[in-house]
């Protein structure tokens, strides 16, 4: 959990909102909704992200937006904690012993950065022993919650073993982009 890192209650319902958009720029009226704290507070704890560099703040004629600072120098490592504790990610690590065995579980780098899909690309890998319809069910409402289609691929170690020493063309491509592990050791999934 962010809390367990952050003190600042209003200041963890601010990041998870950023975390759970982060392409997206967002009205300081439209933060006090969806954190369901006082303005003050809200205003508070962005002037605090925004002298840090974590935010930016972009004046637009009478309102004011701010949105992640992609200088900031964590970034990328705000993401990947941002992948782990809201959406999906949450819900795999929260449900992990009703899936079944999960060997590896990662989503790409462009997914988990909102990116617009060029082609075809796989969001997210499971390998292991999978509860299919739980999976399943945790995917869909992350669509929901989203507004978008995840695109999803489950294999067995054994799958995913041989088609990885037969240089299939799939593996090599979901292995040779960014990706966040959300399960398991990124070194001995390369290997």
């Amino acid at each position: 959990m962010l809390s367990d890192l952050v003190t600042s209650k209003s200041r963890v319902k601010l990041l998870n909102v950023f975390l759970a958009s982060p392409s997206e720029m967002f009205h300081v009226r439209e933060l006090v909704r969806r954190t369901n704290d006082e303005i003050n507070a809200v205003r508070r704890e962005l002037a605090f992200l925004e002298k840090n560099g974590i935010l930016v703040r972009e004046p637009r004629a009478n309102r004011v937006y701010y949105f992640l600072s992609k200088n900031y120098p964590f970034y990328y490592d705000l993401l990947q904690i941002g992948a782990k504790i809201i959406g999906l990610g949450a819900e795999v690590l929260r449900n992990k012993a009703k899936l079944g065995r999960i060997k590896y579980a990662m989503f790409s780098g462009g997914f988990v950065r909102r990116l617009k899909k060029e082609r075809d690309t796989i969001d997210f890998l499971v390998v292991g022993t999978i509860v299919l319809p739980e999976l399943a069910l945790l995917v869909k409402n992350e669509e929901r919650r989203l507004g978008r289609e995840i695109n999803y691929t489950v294999m067995t170690e054994e799958e995913f073993s041989f088609r990885k020493k037969r240089s299939d063309p799939f593996i090599e491509e979901i292995l040779s982009g960014s990706r966040v592990m959300l399960i398991g050791d990124e070194e001995s999934m390369l290997i």
